[in-house]
């Protein structure tokens, strides 16, 4: 249902833009989001973006990264610049879907894309 792309190796400070694609039988959207999991570390939230529009951000990456989405591609992305080290970690991509089968919105992960920063 979720398919994300984009991550790699970029040396501090450089930039990089994930992407996120929803598939299958899907009625709506809702929320769109980006999480990620550095290593030893617990899954925390980057950014979400609701369907209307609005987003929110992890303090620490507001500066820095910016979430946006394409209804009619069914798509977020989540531009990364001033990457740091920290950063490093896979990056997962979350959306609320209503699908044509369900009376309710379901969450779908994507797979996980990593992304290394380096020094």
């Amino acid at each position: 249902q979720l398919q994300a792309s984009g991550g790699g190796s970029v040396q501090v400070g450089g930039s990089l833009r994930l992407s996120c694609a929803a598939s299958g039988s899907i009625f709506s959207i809702n929320h769109m989001g980006w999480y990620r999991q550095g290593p030893g570390k617990q899954r925390e939230l980057v950014a979400t973006t609701a369907s209307g529009g609005s987003t929110d951000y992890a303090d620490s990456m507001k500066d820095r990264f910016t979430i946006f989405r394409d209804n009619a591609k069914k798509m977020v992305y989540l531009q990364m610049d001033s990457l740091r080290p920290e950063d490093t970690a896979v990056y997962y991509c979350n959306a609320k879907i209503l699908a044509y089968s369900s009376s309710e919105y379901s969450s779908y992960w994507g797979q996980g894309t990593l992304v290394t920063v380096s020094s």
